[in-house]
């Protein structure tokens, strides 16, 4: 199991670094808006519609990778002082209870409302461009079907830590500056 976890967090972390381009493109597009428009006193069409979709795309395609490095927001001022197994056990019933039948949800809903606005081309209605919207809604689909196998991996680490009694480490790439700051004052007050 521990391999498969593995491989599904790695592929999870593939797809959040790839969609995190999403920042630069919109960074870039929005500075360029504001340019033409305030400068040259010549807006574009297209930067409302970039904007919502480049955005769209970071949150949605972002789930996964977030799930997991276990950064969803969660109030855990009672569960943290739980033992392991205990949290285990009670995230593994409110995987089922919530978190399968939603993302089931959105990928049944988001397969039927993609594929007809795929089929069909669908542009933007909100601006004179005509930008094609059909990518970013092709996309609630497949941030579904990351977040069904992300939940997948993430049931396995319950299990593990149900019958270990300790959770399966996970891999980090990147660290809250609060965090790094912390280590480097540890390791400044014992040396």
């Amino acid at each position: 199991m521990e391999t498969w976890i593995r491989r599904i967090d790695t592929f999870s972390q593939s797809v959040g670094h790839a969609f995190s381009w999403c920042v630069l493109v919109l960074t870039a597009s929005t500075c360029y808006e504001v340019f033409m428009r305030y400068v040259l006193n010549a807006p574009t069409a297209w930067a409302f519609d970039i904007s919502y979709m480049m955005y769209g795309a970071l949150f949605m395609m972002s789930g996964a990778y977030a799930m997991s490095r276990n950064a969803h927001v969660r109030g855990d001022f009672i569960y943290r002082k739980w033992a392991p197994r205990t949290q285990a056990r009670l995230d593994l019933v409110l995987y089922f209870i919530f978190f399968f039948p939603a993302v089931f949800a959105m990928v049944f809903t988001g397969a039927l409302y993609s594929f007809e606005s795929t089929r069909i081309l669908e542009s933007s209605v909100n601006s004179p461009a005509g930008v094609p919207v059909w990518p970013l809604k092709l996309l609630i689909f497949v941030g579904g079907l990351t977040l069904l196998i992300a939940g997948i991996a993430e049931v396995m680490r319950c299990l593990i830590c149900i019958r270990t009694g300790a959770w399966l480490s996970r891999s980090g790439d990147v660290e809250e500056l609060e965090v790094v700051l912390i280590k480097q004052h540890g390791e400044k007050a014992q040396s």
